[in-house]
């Protein structure tokens, strides 16, 4: 016998399972398993024979290692060994039949050596020895152990003098063998033996000889074939014969019974089994949804379980609740435990719990209750796991969307979600804000106010800035009365938050200060002073430095009639689908209660007038040309906007070129008269390319300019190298200037002011006199007017593409004509503009 103070411990392996815990990544783990390896074979190969003990403690270190899903390809004959040492306490074999069990594969070569152990152990009467012997070959279950052990099994199973619990084993093994390899199990004579232990007085010997239809378990009847028919009827619709469904309703209302009547027994299994019978005859009610009665009773037990000691219990009382709140028979029920349920969201110790009582709160809530289980979830947030509070700040926003009948009332609460749970809060939910407060005029003057006394808190989070840059950029001008929030006093607010933020939010703040010049001309002399500053117009962020320059140049040479109706309010967004409760879908992982069922469940509450999917587009962006698509830029309609002269995206907004005094187009390259070299790159439209613009570079006397050929088509955000080869042909005193201008070729747009009637029939009858063809439904906005036409020649047929946008409040026009000649698109625009 070992000596005590090794004992059966084993403090290498119990060292070796704490390093394994206290891995702080997945490549400490790997490197501290193959450094034990080394070590393991190392020992098992040395001269050194070892002793009973360590072979126990490394086949138990190799065991932990393959459960960890590492594959083990030495110590299985050490394991063996095991088998056959001299450990009078049994140790040793269990551990070395339990390697064998898991490690080792029916088709393994040490089958002949496990077989002699087993062998002797079945002839040792041991009934220890015994029981892990038959229990490794049911386990393994090989043919060549059905050679072996065939007819040695079934002469244990019946003789007098085995235990009750080798029988057992014997039993269940037989079985194993017979499915495995049912030509070797030949009973024979042994059969009607076997037949004689159904009346065996031990119930484990009588179980395990057959399979008992008819058996209770702890005081409950058939236990597991009750939830499997249970489980079992669930994936079928309601009968609709009314005699069957009756009996299957009497059958639901005797389990619901039995569940009240007081336990006849304390032990665990008792409760366990009755449990698990009526969470499935529940689960079954819930299917059906068909049965009032039954639904409320239902609803009224689980409550019972809501308090219950066992955590298990409370949860699966929760997250049948769940379901049962999306019921029109039993939602009113499911309403009555609400004080319950908030106080399991504030005390319970298991964040699975936690998470369910939150679910729950979603799901029973309505009109009568909205106000208090927002308020309980966002004091529960401040507090709330890190796990879970993307979810619960989705729940909060849905709730007080889809719920909300003073709009006040919302924007409080996502303002307030925000300042809680900021770092939680996705773009989909402070998008919807915006969304909302531009489609509800009754509610804008109150966010204008409501977000600027948020900005004034010392620690703001981004996301209330991205807000109040928004709701103050588009309505600010509603509490510009106030001498405490003047427009001085707004932009100054918003801009000491500018520093701090990610280059998004400062590029949506720009914007916002665009709108502000249109909103108070008092603040132009300040918020270009900010434009022109060399942080902003030479930011390393080429979105950023985009928006101060053409922000700066839109406010210097923009008419006041322009600029407003370049900068004018945001209109309404087109009713659709909230797209957080897009988001919280796809949070809801496999085994969670299905959002789907619950919003399908809930009609009573419509979403409020306003929102797509889409985040808020402003005007004042689309003079941006080009951008990056990040989420803040999709916000502001980035990646819909129109490169300046391009027909636009947005229709029916007026955009004023900033870049140039004169409507028409530059030429892609081309030497002005005063020697200054002016080139364009190419925009989408590929022809004519850049590289043929070689010709007229090289026209300069003074220089040889060689170009090479680049990409037709520059994404936002991304860059371009346009290689410029120079050489000095002879000297000069001015020094020449490369004039960059992002403009499409053969386009020209002229913004002017009407010189006739609007009247639509007026401009149809023009158009059509031209020679033009009107072309409908291709333009999105039915406002504007998109023809088509050729101007014959007797040298060459000129393609001609024409867009006439009219904006009857502003009384102006915007022309953009595009044709296959670049000098004809020029001219024919300069006369055309003189017709309207």
């Amino acid at each position: 016998m070992p000596a005590v103070s090794k004992g059966d411990g084993m403090r290498g392996l119990a060292v070796f399972i704490s390093d394994i815990r206290n891995c702080k990544s997945k490549e400490a783990e790997i490197k501290r398993i193959n450094k034990e390896l080394a070590n393991i074979r190392s020992k098992f190969k040395g001269d050194k024979a070892l002793d009973g003990y360590s072979k126990k403690k490394y086949v138990c270190k190799l065991l932990f290692i393959f459960l960890l899903g590492h594959d083990i390809d030495f110590g299985h004959m050490e394991a063996v060994n095991l088998l056959s040492s001299n450990n009078m306490m049994g140790v040793n074999w269990t551990l070395g039949y339990l390697f064998i069990s898991v490690l080792v594969n029916s088709n393994s070569e040490l089958i002949r050596l496990i077989n002699n152990a087993i062998k002797n152990d079945l002839s040792s009467r041991n009934p220890t020895f015994m029981c892990l012997a038959l229990h490794c070959i049911a386990n393994v279950g090989s043919r060549e152990m059905a050679e072996a052990f065939a007819s040695e099994i079934p002469r244990i199973l019946v003789a007098g003098d085995t235990m009750d619990s080798v029988k057992q084993s014997a039993a269940l093994c037989l079985l194993r063998l017979y499915k495995t390899s049912p030509d070797l199990v030949l009973m024979g004579e042994w059969t009607s033996r076997v037949v004689h232990l159904l009346n065996d007085q031990h119930m484990i010997v009588s179980s395990a000889s057959t399979d008992l239809q008819d058996y209770t378990y702890y005081f409950v009847p058939a236990p597991w074939l009750s939830c499997k028919l249970l489980r079992l009827l669930q994936c079928y619709p309601p009968p609709e014969d009314g005699a069957v469904k009756g009996r299957l309703v009497e059958c639901l209302e005797t389990i619901l019974n039995k569940a009240q009547e007081p336990p006849k027994s304390k032990k665990v299994q008792h409760s366990n089994a009755k449990n698990a019978i009526l969470f499935e005859a529940i689960s079954l009610i819930i299917h059906y949804d068909s049965e009032p009665n039954l639904l409320v009773r239902a609803c009224n037990q689980l409550g019972q379980f809501l308090q219950h000691r066992e955590t298990n219990l409370r949860y699966l009382a929760l997250e049948s609740m769940c379901t049962l709140a999306s019921s029109e028979f039993s939602h009113e029920a499911v309403k009555t435990h609400i004080e319950t349920v908030i106080n399991a969201l504030k005390t319970e110790r298991d964040v699975s719990v936690r998470q369910r009582a939150a679910d729950l709160l979603y799901a029973m809530c309505d009109r009568s209750n909205a106000k208090q289980i927002v308020a309980e979830m966002l004091s529960y947030l401040e507090t709330a796991d890190y796990s879970i509070r993307e979810e619960m700040v989705l729940k909060v926003a849905i709730l007080a969307e889809k719920y909300a009948v003073d709009y006040s009332w919302y924007v409080d609460t996502i303002l307030n979600l925000i300042r809680i749970a900021g770092d939680y809060v996705s773009e989909e939910v402070w998008y919807r804000v915006i969304q909302i407060v531009i489609n509800r005029d009754d509610v804008q003057g109150y966010a204008a106010k409501t977000v600027f006394e948020a900005l004034q808190a010392p620690a703001c989070h981004e996301n209330m800035v991205k807000v109040g840059g928004y709701i103050l950029g588009e309505f600010g001008n509603l509490i510009a009365g106030d001498p405490r929030s003047s427009p001085l006093v707004q932009f100054n607010l918003l801009h000491s938050k500018f520093h701090l933020c990610s280059v998004p939010t400062r590029a949506l703040l720009l914007s916002a200060y665009i709108k502000f010049i249109n909103l108070f001309p008092e603040t132009k002399a300040t918020i270009q002073e900010v434009l022109r500053c060399d942080s902003q117009i030479r930011n390393s962020d080429v979105e950023l430095q985009q928006r101060a320059v053409e922000y700066l140049k839109l406010s210097s040479i923009a008419s006041t009639d322009v600029l407003a109706t370049v900068l004018e309010e945001m209109p309404p967004f087109p009713e659709r689908e909230s797209s957080i409760l897009a988001k919280l879908k796809k949070k809801k992982g496999p085994g969670a209660v299905s959002v789907t069922e619950l919003e399908d469940n809930k009609r009573e509450g419509g979403e409020l007038n306003g929102g797509g999917d889409r985040g808020p587009d402003t005007a004042a962006i689309a003079a941006s040309n080009a951008s990056t698509p990040s989420p803040s830029a999709d916000l502001l309609g980035i990646r819909s906007a129109a490169p300046i002269g391009a027909a636009p995206a947005n229709a029916g907004s007026l955009l004023v070129d900033v870049f140039s005094e004169a409507g028409p187009a530059a030429p892609s390259a081309a030497v002005n008269d005063d020697g200054f070299l002016s080139s364009a790159p190419p925009s989408e439209d590929p022809a004519p390319p850049l590289s043929e613009a070689d010709e007229l570079l090289n026209n300069w006397p003074k220089l040889n300019v060689q170009t090479k050929p680049v990409e037709p088509l520059v994404e936002g955000g991304a860059q371009i190298q346009q290689v410029l080869n120079i050489e000095c042909l002879t000297d000069f005193s001015d020094a020449p200037l490369l004039n960059i201008k992002f403009r499409p070729q053969q386009e020209a747009q002229k913004i002017f002011k009407a010189n006739h009637s609007m009247d639509t029939e007026v401009l149809k009858a023009k158009l059509l006199g031209l020679g033009t063809a009107l072309l409908d439904n291709v333009d999105p906005n039915p406002e504007n007017y998109v023809c088509a036409g050729v101007i014959q020649t007797k040298g060459q047929q000129v393609g001609c593409l024409l867009r006439l946008e009219p904006n009857a409040q502003a009384q102006m026009y915007r022309l953009t004509l595009r044709c296959s000649k670049d000098s004809v698109s020029r001219r024919l625009c300069e006369l055309l503009a003189e017709q309207f």
